[in-house]
């Protein structure tokens, strides 16, 4: 064989192997965004599964506000509704499941607040037991999310580095989105203790 093409045959083959390494590389990381995402849905579930057991203790207590648990109730059902899959994580998906997840947490925040005015439904047990849940489920989902940040930016930095990026192009390996702080939330809460 001549010199030459002893030396386009090495030069392929390297190309070969960066193109298959490469590859890999992004379908691993891509993954990665995929169970991040799988996780920050589950934390997601059990706040919403944790939703009707709350719902059914705040019930027992006859003459608590009506209109607050439909708000509840109708937050859930919209909140479980958003749903798509990690080869979705556009920024318009993720805004929306934000949106979604946003209203019944303030909707959580509303009945808890209400359930100060009920010293009785505060004793019990399963109350207090399902508000340590919730809390606990709280603090999950804000790790969960930060995590999926991190596998995101990681991703999206990988995929846009030269000369990798010609490769994400070619197989179409896309910038995926984040979760991004909730409208309103650079400004600090209001705080009254007028009775």
């Amino acid at each position: 064989m001549k010199k030459g093409t002893i030396i386009a045959i090495v030069v392929v083959a390297i190309v070969v192997m960066y193109s298959v390494i490469t590859y890999n590389s992004m379908v691993s990381r891509e993954e990665g965004v995929s169970k991040a995402w799988a996780q920050v849905e589950n934390v997601y579930q059990r706040r919403a599964d944790l939703v009707p057991q709350l719902v059914n203790t705040v019930k027992g207590a006859a003459d608590f506000e009506r209109k607050t648990l439909e708000s509840v109730i109708e937050a859930r059902a919209k909140a479980t509704s958003v749903q798509f899959t990690a080869d979705e994580l556009t920024e318009e998906n993720i805004a929306k499941f934000q949106k979604a997840q946003d209203q019944l947490g303030s909707s959580l925040g509303r009945m808890l607040a209400t359930i100060e005015r009920y010293p009785e439904l505060k004793a019990t047990q399963n109350f207090q037991d399902l508000q340590t849940q919730l809390e606990g489920t709280e603090n999950r989902i804000a790790t969960e999310r930060q995590k999926f940040n991190d596998v995101v930016q990681k991703y999206n930095a990988y995929i846009r580095h030269f000369p990798v990026n010609i490769f994400a192009g070619m197989f179409g390996f896309d910038k995926k989105a984040y979760f991004t702080a909730s409208e309103g939330a650079d400004k600090a809460p209001e705080v009254n203790f007028e009775f």
